[in-house]
């Protein structure tokens, strides 16, 4: 069983940055891809930002050049950091990984990001 743990959520002041930390607990599979959604209240759930067992990123236009995700496959950790952050990117953050070469799909608690002065 594979748990998704993530850490770094907050309240920060507009243009702030946040760096958030996802890492797998359990049996640690080799994940493709890797990444983070986000659910505002009263929206769909969005992808903001993923990356793949050979580093391909890809991000939302809302956090292009804003964001930046990385991982470390061995350790099965995956990071977003957040720049220059705006109101509208508040939401809870919900990490996500694909086990590689399945359908099998893996998803953390969450954990709520506000931007607020």
């Amino acid at each position: 069983q594979v748990q998704l743990v993530e850490s770094g959520g907050g309240l920060v002041q507009p243009g702030g940055s946040l760096r958030l930390s996802c890492a797998a607990r359990g049996i640690i599979f080799s994940f493709d891809p890797m990444g983070w959604y986000r659910q505002a209240p009263g929206k769909q759930r969005e992808l903001v930002a993923h990356i793949t067992s050979n580093n391909k990123t890809t991000y939302a236009d809302s956090v292009k050049g804003r964001f930046s995700i990385s991982k470390d496959s061995a350790k099965g950790t995956v990071s977003l950091q957040m720049n220059s952050l705006k109101p509208e990117d508040t939401a809870v953050y919900v990490c996500y990984a694909r086990q590689a070469f399945t359908t099998d799909d893996y998803w953390g608690q969450g954990t709520q990001v506000t931007v607020s002065s």
